[in-house]
């Protein structure tokens, strides 16, 4: 289904809901989403979030275990009821619930998610978010342009395109991040500098190539760079509301997606944002419900600003975790591991929104879904609407010719024009 973003506000309103509309014109925002360059948010659930208690929940049945489920802006669509602002943000976000992947294993898996390849030993594939900006890269920006926050136990890797296309990783978004500022006067900076590159240049005397090769001279000049930015103030929320900071939750990932927000407004390309704990084999519904109380304002929030700021137009959000979870409940009342037939909410960006696919058989008897889509599917999509030529073939290091992604477009999902 594809529910137009008119009849979506139409509808809204006659629903009496609580979030606001833009406050510009709808040509205006459909004119500033096409000259800003555009930019991914990925909220990566770890551990594999259960799709029964999250975006596929199916209550009254023997799988559904004691998760309700709650009718959604998306008409016809319902998701767990642990998620009641996300509710109200559905009808600008679309819904897979037939993903495919032959990893189980949580390393093996997550590489799979976030890369689009299966792990190979002799290759590490760039991520998703490596592979916006090194397509699409932006000289105007002097903070880092792929940023990773919070913790992560398999974090994203710039791959074969190189270790500068790793994320700037902080793992407590929204606190004092070390050593962003200097410590010392200008006059005692400068001195230090002076004195780092005699020694630097000395080192380098008859081992230039090495020495490049370890990316010692960009990263300083980049951490310089940074540091005298007022781009930098991307990263403090001191500035936000009370209410703000209030509305996507006391938790380092509310901070997180406000701080995600702030990068993009900013410019930057690419954000992740972890949220860790849904690896649910024992105790799989109290997991999920202190997971949802960390989520739930996150996301909504998330949404529900990049629309208000006429930033979702030229900002994309996926939510997805490493695989699902069984339908079926162990003796320890958790769920096991599930790569068959998961779910993720993706949407803004100019993808279409209001798009349901897939479905999960609600006895748990039939392994796969219905209309299964595989990951690579999903991010030549995404590529596509960031103006990366998805198809496009580098050669490694080595000189193995490798395409950026190896899917073809979900064309009811993909953006138009």
């Amino acid at each position: 289904m594809n529910l137009h973003r008119r009849h979506f506000l139409q509808l809204a309103a006659g629903l009496g809901l609580s979030f606001a509309v833009p406050g510009l014109g709808l040509r205006a925002a459909e004119r500033r989403g096409a000259e800003r360059q555009k930019s991914l948010i990925t909220l990566w659930m770890a551990g594999g979030p259960s799709q029964l208690e999250t975006w596929d929940p199916h209550p009254g049945t023997e799988i559904g275990g004691p998760t309700g489920a709650i009718s959604t802006t998306l008409p016809g669509v319902q998701i767990a009821d642990l998620y009641p602002r996300v509710a109200e943000q559905m009808a600008h976000l679309s819904l897979i619930r037939s993903l495919v992947s032959k990893e189980g294993d949580h390393e093996r898996g997550t590489y799979m998610v976030k890369t689009g390849y299966r792990p190979d030993p002799t290759l590490i594939h760039p991520s998703l978010g490596a592979i916006a900006v090194h397509e699409r890269p932006d000289d105007r920006i002097e903070i880092p342009q792929y940023v990773s926050l919070g913790n992560s136990e398999f974090p994203s890797r710039g791959g074969f395109l190189g270790d500068r296309f790793d994320p700037y990783r902080i793992a407590a978004a929204g606190q004092d991040a070390q050593n962003l500022k200097k410590s010392v006067d200008e006059e005692r900076q400068q001195r230090r500098l002076a004195n780092l590159d005699v020694v630097g240049k000395s080192f380098a005397q008859g081992r230039r190539r090495k020495v490049d090769a370890t990316l010692h001279q960009h990263t300083i000049e980049a951490a310089l760079r940074m540091m005298t930015s007022e781009q930098l103030d991307a990263f403090d929320l001191s500035a936000e509301p009370e209410a703000v900071k209030l509305a996507y939750g006391d938790s380092d990932f509310g901070r997180g997606c406000l701080v995600a927000r702030r990068l993009v407004e900013t410019g930057v390309r690419s954000v992740e944002v972890n949220l860790n704990g849904f690896d649910s084999h024992a105790e799989n519904f109290l997991a999920h419900r202190n997971r949802a109380k960390d989520l739930d304002p996150a996301l909504a929030s998330l949404v529900q600003e990049l629309v208000q700021r006429d930033l979702w137009q030229s900002t994309i959000v996926l939510v997805i975790g490493e695989f699902g979870r069984t339908p079926k409940i162990n003796p320890l009342d958790g769920r096991d591991h599930w790569p068959t037939g998961f779910s993720c909410l993706v949407g803004g960006g100019g993808l279409k929104s209001g798009v349901l696919i897939g479905e999960t058989d609600p006895t748990g008897q039939r392994k796969d879904p219905s209309d299964p889509i595989e990951v690579p599917a999903l991010y030549a999509t995404i590529l596509q609407a960031l103006g990366v030529d998805y198809a496009k073939e580098l050669l490694t290091p080595v000189g193995r010719p490798m395409k950026l992604c190896a899917g073809n477009v979900i064309p009811r999902l993909a953006a138009s024009g």
